[in-house]
């Protein structure tokens, strides 16, 4: 029974994963970390406006790290309170971050059950055993209000990478990279401003699996990217970089987006920031790299995510407002959509989309399938392998964060293919090409090979928008406003009108596959800085609802 002195947290309700079993009190030595969110001390109020960033980069006001962590970060008084509540549970003070709003508490499952009124079980699934929880955590009532969110009690795996190998067909020589491309080539393709990313940072989140510097050698050599770009990591939640010598795991999504992000902009510095893939980790992360002050990334690039069934109310709420300080900071964070098309692998005969990229604070990157020839696109189309079950873009409507304005401001109201017809957040933004039969030349583990997914599009992007900060010499920070309502109708956006991901259909304007289109970056970089192309408004792609 809860103390009479805790009540309950809001949002942080957790269920059972699909197919898992109760198999056992967790062990009551067992020791963790846990991480608890606290409020602003500026309350609920924005750092920024929203009418701010309808504005063009240059003419924005927007806060340094350093003022934001004075203004919204986490009260001095409160993270003392929490101090105090450590302490009166035996639980240790690891780590305490005012700009994260974030204090990381370290004790055995036993103190944790007793400070959260929780019961930690461990749960039999058929990708292994977890420690976690059902039902919601209670917190002492001196805290109500301080603490917004707790997590790392669960270590369920949070969140999958969104990347796909190739299949080899009869015939094809392993490894083979015909009809795929490099990051260079569609670069190209994609008509991006010339530039190296120099003067930026971009930041990869990774929840497992590592890089080899040999392997980045020998890759931007076969590139004729000279100098390599600088890539570095940092550890979060005691994450590391760690090669596991399997291309086809995690490693993939590493080397994947180090040598697209790399690929496009090398003169950018590329900081990995490995986190273990939990809610707490994967939080962490996030966090960590918007407010690095040493690095102080300008980009963030998310390849990893699951639907947004999968979360606590909780922690899509402190991701959410993750994003919103990484608006007001001037940092662009783009996330990868999904590989499973409209379903996102939920199997309940639904729609769903994924988390985080369901953000409406992310730049939700979907996918396509291009083809080219003589250095020019002649096809491009929505992703959709699902019959060859080599995947599809994600996309639909969020079921969590209600339509945007600048979504529902261009017209744009997205309906859910499901039989409540819920209106959201409709995404994608943006695609790029994910197909992974035409996909990106890469180099994991020693190998050649040709990987795609969501996860290639999210650091193509980043890529972009590095080279964008460079040119501009002030960041593009959130664009999503600016291209809702700026790129289809001066000519920024390639409109994809062919092809599904399976409820939903590619069509003029927006959709639930491809977003606004794929990128034409010189294109861009001029509506980024004046406000229009030299696209007549008789070529303007027509903006339309879903």
């Amino acid at each position: 029974m809860p103390s009479k002195n805790h009540i309950p947290l809001p949002n942080s309700e957790r269920t059972l994963m699909l197919n898992a079993r109760e198999i056992g009190p967790a062990n009551p030595s067992e020791r963790l970390e846990v991480t608890l969110r606290l409020r602003s001390k500026a309350g609920k109020k924005p750092a920024v406006s929203m009418e701010t960033f309808n504005q063009l980069p240059h003419e924005r006001s927007i806060l340094t790290r350093e003022n934001f962590e004075a203004m919204h970060g986490a009260d001095s008084a409160d993270i003392t309170k929490i101090e105090a509540f450590a302490k009166e549970y035996g639980l240790n003070v690891v780590e305490t971050s005012a700009a994260r709003r974030t204090v990381i508490l370290s004790g055995t499952v036993e103190q944790f059950n007793n400070a959260f009124q929780v019961r930690l079980m461990q749960y039999e699934h058929p990708n292994g055993t977890y420690r976690g929880r059902i039902g919601q955590l209670q917190i002492p009532v001196e805290l109500s209000g301080i603490i917004e969110g707790v997590f790392g009690l669960d270590n369920r795996p949070q969140a999958k990478p969104h990347f796909r190998h190739r299949k080899q067909q009869p015939g094809m020589q392993p490894h083979a990279t015909g009809g795929s491309f490099t990051p260079v080539q569609l670069a190209n393709l994609y008509e991006f401003p010339a530039g190296t990313g120099a003067g930026q940072c971009i930041a990869l989140i990774e929840l497992g699996g590592g890089y080899k510097t040999s392997d980045l050698t020998a890759y931007f050599q076969q590139l004729n990217v000279s100098p390599a770009p600088k890539v570095s990591a940092v550890s979060v939640d005691h994450g590391k970089n760690h090669a596991t010598g399997d291309p086809n795991g995690p490693d993939g999504e590493v080397m994947l987006d180090i040598e697209v992000a790399g690929g496009i902009a090398p003169g950018a510095k590329i900081v990995l920031y490995f986190a273990p893939n939990t809610d707490a980790g994967f939080l962490d992360a996030v966090t960590t790299a918007i407010h690095d002050n040493t690095n102080r990334p300008s980009v963030v690039s998310i390849s990893w995510g699951g639907p947004e069934s999968s979360w606590t109310q909780q922690a899509m709420a402190a991701f959410d407002e993750a994003f919103q300080a990484a608006a007001a900071m001037g940092v662009t964070i783009c996330c990868a959509a999904g590989d499973d098309g409209s379903t996102d692998g939920v199997q309940d005969n639904l729609n769903h989309v994924d988390f985080p990229a369901s953000s409406p604070n992310a730049l939700a990157c979907g996918g396509t399938k291009l083809m080219a020839t003589a250095n020019s696109i002649s096809s491009e189309v929505v992703w959709n392998e699902l019959t060859n079950n080599e995947g599809a873009t994600g996309g639909g409507v969020s079921d969590v964060f209600p339509v945007p304005s600048y979504q529902s401001a261009n017209g744009i109201n997205p309906t859910s293919a499901n039989p409540k017809k819920n209106t959201g957040r409709g995404m994608p933004d943006v695609a790029g090409d994910a197909d992974p039969t035409t996909g990106y030349v890469t180099r994991v583990d020693g190998q050649a090979d040709v990987i795609g997914g969501t996860s290639a599009v999210a650091p193509l992007w980043a890529g972009l928008i590095a080279r964008i900060n460079q040119k501009l010499g002030t960041p593009v920070g959130f664009i999503n406003p600016l291209l809702y309502a700026k790129a289809a109708a001066t000519g920024g956006v390639r409109d994809i009108t062919s092809g599904n991901n399976g409820a939903y259909t590619a069509g003029k304007g927006w959709d639930a596959c491809t977003g606004l289109g794929t990128p034409i970056g010189s294109k861009i970089v001029t509506l980024l800085t004046t406000g229009q192309t030299t696209t007549t408004t008789a070529q303007a792609a027509k903006i339309k609802t879903a």
